[in-house]
């Protein structure tokens, strides 16, 4: 998929553990998980199909991708600090809102990148399936098997968007409670 689409200077390394494939744009690599790697089956051929489709959107400069590759120091740091931050909030809120307040903002830009996510996954799944159709990766009845794989591994990131959305409302109506 990555020579299909003029792509040399990207390395597929395997890596250890189990659902740890990944599209590194630093290192320019498609990390494989060993499964993924080694095996020739039609979900190892989706799951690195789908890895190669972020590299082909990399290459491409496809926005969605390059929006969340430019804020992704910052949802680092608001990851890592953010439930710390909401917990302090909590149990002062009744002093005073501003810990809360500033969890629950870096808690919406989290929010916010989860959804940025969402078509950068689903327009890989999308690439990969192309190019498994185009390139007779698989069978008929292989190619609806992984478009099924493809289909539902995306929609774990939607389940994973309107759970932090979820979490997000709940927080804004503890503050809303407050203001009350």
């Amino acid at each position: 998929m990555l020579a299909d689409n003029g792509i040399y200077d990207v390395r597929v390394v395997s890596v250890e553990g189990k659902l740890t494939d990944h599209y590194n744009p630093a290192d320019k690599t498609v990390n494989l998980s060993p499964d993924v790697y080694h095996e020739r089956n039609v979900a190892a051929a989706a799951v690195a199909a789908h890895e190669c489709g972020h590299a082909v959107q990399h290459s491409k400069a496809y926005a969605f991708l390059s929006f969340r590759s430019a804020i992704v120091p910052f949802v680092s740091v608001a990851s890592q600090y953010m439930q710390w931050i909401i917990l302090i909030g909590i149990l002062v809120l009744n002093a005073t809102p501003v810990p809360l307040e500033i969890g629950v903002t870096l808690f919406a830009v989290t929010t916010l990148f989860s959804f940025i996510t969402l078509p950068v996954e689903f327009d890989a799944s999308r690439r990969a399936l192309a190019w498994i159709e185009q390139r007779g990766v698989v069978t008929r009845q292989e190619h609806d098997m992984a478009k099924d794989a493809l289909t539902w591994a995306a929609m774990t990131y939607v389940v994973a968007a309107l759970g932090s959305l979820a979490s997000l409302l709940y927080y804004v109506m503890l503050l809303n409670r407050r203001n009350d």
